[in-house]
């Protein structure tokens, strides 16, 4: 967990937000990562950090996914585990894990950080209690054609355009779609992490 640690502040250092919002979300999350590398863990009661992913296909539509718990629409992704080296490696592992597409290409530079309240469980088991979820949130590239496969995370899967979106839809959703799509139409193609 310190590599991704010492990442995650790295990336937030440089990071430039893409609103006021995410801009202060930045801040109050490099704040949470003083702590050290237990603000990754659920085991830091606080508030801990997550990465998140808006998968979007050529075509300019959104994967989103009912989520299982929170029966709300809402980008995929979770939890950072042991196993992650880069925060942008837990993002692309979570897309791909939930969505069940091969061959996601992520852009490594975030689109958004945003903080919420969640009940979660601690990885021990424990009863969820009430806390804080630190999300740094990316865009991925679909190929052409991809199908998702709904994961044990969701209750369904679903492309959507930004005119036509599922209701409820989580707060902070929407926020993420226009920088999405810029990156999609400058073509974001130099520096994309690929599974291995």
């Amino acid at each position: 967990m310190r590599s991704l640690h010492a990442d995650a502040v790295a990336v937030l250092r440089a990071w430039a937000p893409t609103s006021g919002d995410a801009d202060l979300a930045r801040a109050n999350t490099l704040d949470l990562l003083s702590a050290g590398p237990a603000a990754i863990t659920r085991a830091h009661r606080p508030g801990h950090l997550t990465a998140s992913t808006l998968i979007v296909d050529p075509d300019g539509r959104f994967l989103l996914c009912l989520h299982g718990r929170m029966n709300t629409w809402m980008q995929l992704g979770g939890h950072c585990e042991p196993g992650d080296s880069t925060l942008a490696a837990a993002a692309l592992r979570e897309a791909t894990e939930e969505s069940g597409i091969p061959g996601l290409r992520l852009d490594p530079d975030p689109i958004d950080v945003h903080i919420h309240p969640v009940r979660c469980r601690p990885a021990d088991g424990a009863a969820a209690t009430p806390t804080h979820h630190y999300d740094v949130r990316f865009v991925a590239f679909a190929p052409r054609g991809a199908v998702g496969e709904v994961s044990e995370e969701s209750h369904a899967l679903g492309w959507f355009t930004t005119d036509v979106l599922p209701e409820p839809l989580a707060d902070g959703v929407r926020p993420l779609m226009s920088p999405a799509l810029s990156r999609l139409q400058n073509g974001a193609d130099l520096g994309l992490v690929v599974p291995e």
